[in-house]
């Protein structure tokens, strides 16, 4: 039995994916990135002395990826919310008639 096969012979389950507020996430990580810059800016001279200027470089690309991924994650909430509310409504529409009010038949709704 090798290494692979012991984690795809099907005898572990994978556990559920974490749930949690990502638009915030991804929103302290750029703001992270956006103080690590901040705070570097007044060593440049430093920094730019000892060859360390990639700091400022890795700093400037998390904030971009940070932006992007701020809007990506912005999209894809609302992609899932208006699929969410999509969803009830199709729900509703073949659920009409089934609404739990005592003594109602399911012909008595508003025409």
């Amino acid at each position: 039995m090798g290494l692979i096969s012991k984690w795809t012979d099907g005898g572990r389950v994978a556990p559920e994916p974490l749930e949690g507020d990502v638009v915030r996430t991804v929103r302290i990580g750029t703001a992270v990135w956006c103080v690590l810059l901040v705070v570097q800016l007044p060593f440049y001279g430093w920094i730019s002395d000892h060859g360390h200027t990639w700091w400022l470089g890795t700093c400037a690309v998390g904030i971009a990826l940070g932006l992007f991924g701020l809007w990506y994650v912005v999209r894809r909430e609302r992609a899932l919310a208006a699929s969410a509310a999509d969803g009830d409504a199709a729900d509703g529409d073949t659920a009409e008639g089934s609404a739990a009010v005592p003594g109602a038949e399911p012909g008595d709704g508003p025409a």
